[in-house]
């Protein structure tokens, strides 16, 4: 599959790519989601299958809102 959010327009397998952080599926597709913030000056990423997966990560997370 290639990724559509890719400027490099690469493919990107299940086993390549990141693993959603809720629930450990491939995060890859036009479904994936990422949240991205800076903690004490180094960049913070998770990535995620899907909005509900994303939806109930962040519910723990109120400090990133």
């Amino acid at each position: 599959m290639v990724d559509p959010t890719s400027d490099l327009g690469e493919a990107v397998d299940e086993d390549s790519a990141p693993r959603c952080a809720t629930c450990g599926d491939p995060a890859h597709g036009v479904g994936r989601r990422t949240v991205t913030w800076v903690d004490d000056g180094v960049v913070e990423r998770r990535h995620f299958c899907g909005e509900a997966c994303r939806e109930a990560w962040s519910a723990g997370h109120d400090d990133l809102e």
